[in-house]
């Protein structure tokens, strides 16, 4: 199995810079794509930013220029660093990832639970 978890949500002033992380865990063997998405109430879930195994990003343009997504391959871990935040930034935030799993012939795209930010204005 493969689990990801987000953390470093919570309430935030607008103009703040908090950074989410995701962890990835379980029997992986490779991590390809990686990405963050984001449901606000109401809305249908959207793209934030994605990375490539090799570093390439691309990002919304809502987020373009305030947002900054990494990956620590060695530790099987993606972060967004959001700065400059707005309250129309409110949302769910979810990161996935494109996982070969030890053993399994194919990649499967992995979620995580979510991670709630509340920009406040």
């Amino acid at each position: 199995q493969v689990q990801l978890v987000e953390s470093g949500g919570g309430l935030v002033q607008a103009g703040g810079s908090p950074r989410l992380s995701c962890a990835a865990s379980g029997s992986i063997r490779r991590i390809n794509d990686m990405g963050w998405y984001r449901q606000a109430p109401g809305k249908q879930r959207e793209l934030v930013a994605t990375i490539t195994s090799g570093g390439m990003t691309n990002y919304a343009d809502s987020v373009k220029g305030r947002f900054t997504i990494s990956r620590d391959n060695a530790k099987k871990m993606e972060y967004l660093q959001m700065n400059s935040l707005k309250p129309e930034d409110t949302g769910v935030y979810y990161c996935n990832a494109d996982v070969e799993r030890r053993y399994a012939l194919e990649a499967r795209l992995y979620w995580g639970q979510g991670t709630q930010v509340t920009v406040s204005s």
